[in-house]
């Protein structure tokens, strides 16, 4: 601003600083700076008669850019910073969740809704005729979010991300009306997170989309894509603009419980100012809950708003808590999903991708058709067999079709996801169709392609795989991709079209070779088309922020065959340390039989993983390559638990006829409190708890020296 003759100040400033102010005193003070300032804008570039002193202006930016700077929240499509073109955020962070963001198990019929209510009855040991109350809710198709509130105050707003890790976009979320900034009511927790889904209304979608066509920016397939889409931008000022909506169905940590029942918290939820399904409701048996089913399914079409099923939940949070979860999803909820949507259209071709374990996988080309609102354009033909639709005998296989290229299909995204194959409409079949003859070659590397054999049943495995190995450029690309995903590495900006340039240059061929990209081919990268320095910098800033890495994510990411995610994480709980499962690992390779026997007693880990585990540490290149890898990160020991127990850390072995819980509200328990629980005794085992009719397992223990327990004595050393 230029310097003008000094008028009497009208300058009237909070005294208190910056950084004691509360969120509430600093969105007061931002909203009454931000008007004053413009108010001096006009009177200094409209009207040319200021009436503040250069030096007094200056104050006044200089606190509303502090506060902007503590608060950066408290930015909307009208501040003062957006209105001069302030950079937006280079990306975003991480933030891993006090209470992970977990999936659900999906039901597709009815059937399967019957054997979910029984299995709860099972492990809770009800009777037929007790009731069980269940929160039924619509499934929204949208972007699972979370929100902390910290005395009352939003504080952090995470993506699900890999269900541990999300990215932080509070500055975005924090401009959608329905996620309040302030939670109304008394009693509030001191620690809250609420959780749900991020949406985007029919109505509102195709508005978006004859913006975005009118200013040839992107098309969006979908709502849910346009509701991701927007959240995740860098700029809150484009999510503003945005009409986003956010429906609270579930919460994270939680200080203080203000209801015991699923019911009781959605009606919280109402009272501290958030917008829920006005669908929901509670049922008390397995006919209301197909009933509830149904009616959605016939109302969906009507909603302004993309579902793809209906929620259950069990309403009694005690109950909640004793069923707990498997793996990755609880066992007091499910997914009712409803029937995947069909089209038809035609096998343009069939391409054959090599995966990073030689897999030679076809994929089906087609012309490109609509289904369930995205356009589809291939589907997995999963392996020769099933393009065949016989066997290597010529017996017919109920997956399987004889599949010609010219074909008429009839697709459906299975779980309105996944494109499938249903149908082979054989009337439509061009006379010039030929039997797909699959390759016996790779068509990466050359390298024979062969069947391998189940030595046990001596029929052909169902898939096809190279034999090249690591000379197959195809599979150390695959491998390096996985190695780099989300649930591995989860390295931002190293996706797949990076990873096949880095291979094709010779940079990255391996995984530690990733490390050491910044100090062997910086120059080289900067001399790439399109990596200018802050594309560069950002890669290596994204590279270097995952030297650190939790033990499960290391496993996974090692591309061993046979073990995901979910194995990954029983072998970390299992070992504890990178070293030890290293170790323990080398010892099942040499046949060491009792290392084999320990590793067969981890929960969800058996002879498959077992034999992979071994074949892989067995090669001396894959050695050699964990060893350079090992050099340039370091391996993070798996999370201790959080509860300080009598239990936590130790090994426990359930056998006999539990009387007092199932044998899976046992497992669950002891899991929830930190311990292991495995299927085997050995000398490594702390607690064998045995009820009646416990036999070998028994003798073990007595073997071992191992404590044995009665059910009331395990009961009395976690507390009841």
């Amino acid at each position: 601003m230029a310097k003008t003759t000094k008028p009497k100040s009208t300058v009237k400033t909070d005294k208190t600083p910056v950084d004691l102010l509360t969120l509430k005193q600093a969105s007061a003070e931002y909203a009454r700076l931000q008007v004053e300032i413009a108010a001096h804008d006009k009177r200094y570039y409209q009207d040319d008669r200021p009436s503040v002193s250069d030096a007094e202006y200056d104050e006044l930016r200089k606190r509303y850019n502090a506060i902007e700077a503590k608060f950066p929240h408290l930015r909307t499509l009208e501040s003062l910073s957006m209105k001069v073109g302030a950079a937006p955020a280079r990306g975003f962070r991480k933030v891993r969740h006090a209470v992970p963001m977990l999936s659900l198990d999906n039901a597709f019929a009815e059937e399967d809704v019957v054997e979910f209510v029984g299995r709860i009855r099972r492990f809770l040991k009800l009777t037929e005729d007790e009731p069980i109350a269940f929160s039924a809710e619509p499934k929204i198709d949208g972007l699972s979010m979370s929100l902390r509130y910290e005395n009352g105050d939003l504080v952090t707003a995470a993506t699900r991300g890999d269900g541990q890790e999300g990215e932080d976009v509070t500055a975005n979320i924090r401009t959608l009306k329905q996620v309040p900034q302030y939670l109304k009511g008394k009693h509030i927790p001191p620690v809250l997170e609420v959780r749900g889904e991020v949406y985007m209304t029919k109505a509102d979608f195709l508005k978006l989309n004859e913006r975005q066509k009118a200013a040839d920016d992107t098309i969006f397939a979908n709502p849910r894509n346009s509701a991701a889409g927007s959240l995740r931008q860098k700029d809150p000022t484009v999510t503003a603009s945005r009409p986003l909506g956010f429906f609270a169905y579930a919460w994270g940590e939680i200080s203080e419980m203000p209801a015991d029942t699923q019911s009781g918290m959605i009606a919280w939820f109402e009272k501290c100012g958030f917008t829920t399904n006005p669908l929901t409701r509670l049922c008390h048996s397995v006919e209301e809950l197909i009933a509830f089913h149904r009616k959605i399914g016939e109302e969906r079409s009507h909603l302004d708003y993309d579902i793809d099923g209906v929620v259950y939940k069990v309403d009694r949070l005690d109950w909640q808590e004793r069923l707990g979860f498997v793996s990755r999803t609880p066992r007091w909820a499910i997914a009712h999903k409803f029937p995947a949507e069909k089209a038809t259209t035609v096998l343009k071709d069939i391409e054959i991708q090599v995966g990073r374990t030689g897999a030679l996988t076809p994929v089906g080309k087609l012309e490109p058709v609509g289904v369930g609102g995205v356009i589809v354009q291939n589907v997995s033909l999963h392996n020769e067999d099933y393009i065949k639709g016989t066997d290597n005998n010529g017996e017919s296989l109920r997956e399987g079709r004889d599949i010609r290229i010219g074909d008429t299909l009839v697709i459906q995204r299975a779980g309105d996801v996944i494109p499938q194959v249903v149908d082979v409409v054989l009337d439509k079949r061009p006379k010039s169709a030929k039997p797909y003859k699959f390759p016996t070659e790779c068509p990466v590397c050359g390298s024979e392609a062969v069947r391998e054999h189940d030595a046990a049943t001596g029929r052909p495995d169902s898939v096809r795989r190279c034999t090249g190995g690591f000379i197959c450029r195809a599979q150390a690309v695959e491998h390096l991709k996985l190695f780099a995903s989300r649930r591995a590495f989860d390295i931002d900006g190293l996706g797949e079209k990076q990873i096949e340039l880095f291979h094709e240059k010779g940079w990255v061929k391996e995984p530690a070779d990733i490390f050491t990209l910044e100090r062997k081919h910086k120059k080289e990268l900067l001399e790439e088309e399109g990596y200018g320095d802050t594309s560069v910098r950002n890669l290596f800033d994204a590279i270097n922020s995952r030297r650190e890495i939790g033990l499960d994510r290391f496993s996974y990411a090692l591309g061993i065959r046979h073990i995901g995610d979910t194995t990954a994480l029983s072998l970390a709980r299992g070992y504890s340390a990178w070293k030890a499962f290293h170790d323990a690992a080398l010892k099942v390779a040499k046949g060491d039989a009792e290392a084999i026997a320990e590793m067969d007693a981890l929960d969800q880990i058996g002879d498959t993983v077992i034999e992979a585990t071994a074949d892989y540490f067995k090669e001396k290149r894959n050695l050699a390559a964990i060893e350079r890898l090992a050099k340039e990160v370091n391996v993070l020991d798996a999370e201790k638990p959080k509860r300080d127990t009598a239990v936590a850390g130790k090994t426990v072995v359930f056998t006999g006829a539990l009387e007092k819980f199932t044998r899976d509200e046992a497992k669950a328990t002891a899991e929830r409190l930190g311990a292991k629980v495995s299927g085997s005794v050995s000398k490594k085992t702390d607690y064998v708890v045995a009820g009646p009719g416990a036999g070998s397992k028994l003798a073990e223990a007595q073997k071992h020296g191992v404590q044995v327990l009665s059910e009331d004595e395990w009961l009395a050393l976690i507390g009841g």
